[in-house]
């Protein structure tokens, strides 16, 4: 992706933070049939010497069979965006020629994927995301809630997969190319919205103004 330094983020805790807060990615893919992307919730597991994401698709699903072990993939993790008004800036009182904009952030993930049957691993995998996932509820949900002859029934109908990360890549688009005037005043309009994306860009584009 087109990436300016000064939107690059390179802080390893911030892109790995970013994929666990916002873990519904979109997982790209290309084999001799076609370009594919599918929409899935991943997990990053970081127990190992180096993160792997981890997910399944439905057996139903020919990209396992489509795509072959050890093929490259992009992953695409969007965290928090919104629109940014000119009216925001304080500096279009005396200078006009300013435009509208749209402040993001996103980390893309190259690596290496491979498919697993192991049923196993594809619960383990499954208990991961579901502690992660349930962590906020009152009285979280576990898979052993569920009737374990169920459970079992239920693994063939899925296949795991596991990404080996070869390549991070963070941009953190939040108005580092505004004047500090103008800065403020994103963060200042941002914080009157209600919309929750808007509450988190205005935290960030704070966090830019502190350096």
């Amino acid at each position: 992706m087109y990436n300016p330094k000064k939107f690059h983020q390179e802080d390893i805790n911030k892109l790995n933070g970013l994929m666990v807060e916002y873990p519904f990615a979109t997982l790209v893919t290309h084999s001799e049939l076609e370009i594919e992307a599918e929409h899935i919730p991943l997990y990053l597991n970081q127990s190992g010497d180096k993160p792997v994401l981890q997910g399944h698709i439905a057996k139903a699903n020919p990209l396992w069979k489509n795509l072959n072990d050890n093929a490259q993939v992009l992953v695409i993790f969007n965290g928090p965006n919104c629109y940014i008004s000119p009216n925001h800036y304080p500096s279009k009182q005396d200078n006009p020629r300013v435009v509208p904009t749209w402040n993001y952030v996103s980390v893309q993930v190259k690596g290496i994927i491979r498919f697993i049957h192991d049923a196993q691993w594809k619960l383990a995998m499954l208990n991961n995301l579901t502690v992660q996932h349930e962590a906020k509820q009152a009285v979280p949900w576990s898979i052993t809630d569920a009737p374990q002859e169920y459970t079992q029934r239920m693994l063939p109908a899925i296949v795991g997969f596991e990404i080996k990360i070869k390549s991070l890549q963070g941009k953190w688009k939040v108005s580092q190319n505004q004047s500090e005037e103008n800065k403020r005043g994103v963060f200042v309009g941002l914080s009157k919205e209600t919309e929750s994306h808007a509450q988190k860009i205005a935290e960030l584009v704070q966090q830019s103004m502190n350096g």
